[in-house]
């Protein structure tokens, strides 16, 4: 099913910026992600890219398009980059599981981490896609 937010012009994609607040359902594996995505989008963040690229003397569009770039193919980095919430949710899972000492609570820690991790490396499936220049050397 085609996204119908995004539009082309010529072979150039068009997008509109929007607000989100959204609910998050109970239970759902990437609440965390949701609950970040309804905070920042109530920001404009319009006004910096526009001063960045002015004092750049580059074109807005690129600017916003490096930044969707480098942030869609950063994989982890680009991940770590935004906050530190992310190592302190990691942390704390390995800290609960230390002070349990048990094995079912290192267990959860080892889940928890695991579907982070795999979250993280999403765009390291598909090598070809997170870097469409060959930037990386993967093999």
């Amino acid at each position: 099913m085609p996204d119908r937010t995004l539009d082309h012009d010529g072979d150039v994609p068009v997008v509109r910026l929007e607000r989100w607040s959204g609910t998050v359902a109970s239970g759902d594996p990437d609440a965390n992600f949701k609950r970040e995505v309804a905070g920042y989008s109530q920001q404009d963040p319009v006004a910096t890219v526009a001063t960045l690229a002015a004092n750049l003397d580059l074109p807005v569009g690129a600017v916003v398009r490096y930044v969707l770039a480098r942030w869609a193919s950063g994989g982890s980095e680009a991940l770590l980059e935004l906050g530190p919430s992310t190592v302190e949710r990691m942390l704390a899972s390995v800290e609960e599981a230390e002070a349990a000492g048990t094995d079912e609570a290192r267990l959860a820690a080892y889940d928890t981490l695991a579907q982070m991790v795999r979250w993280v490396a999403h765009g390291l499936d598909s090598p070809e896609t997170a870097y469409p220049e060959g930037g990386a050397d993967l093999s």
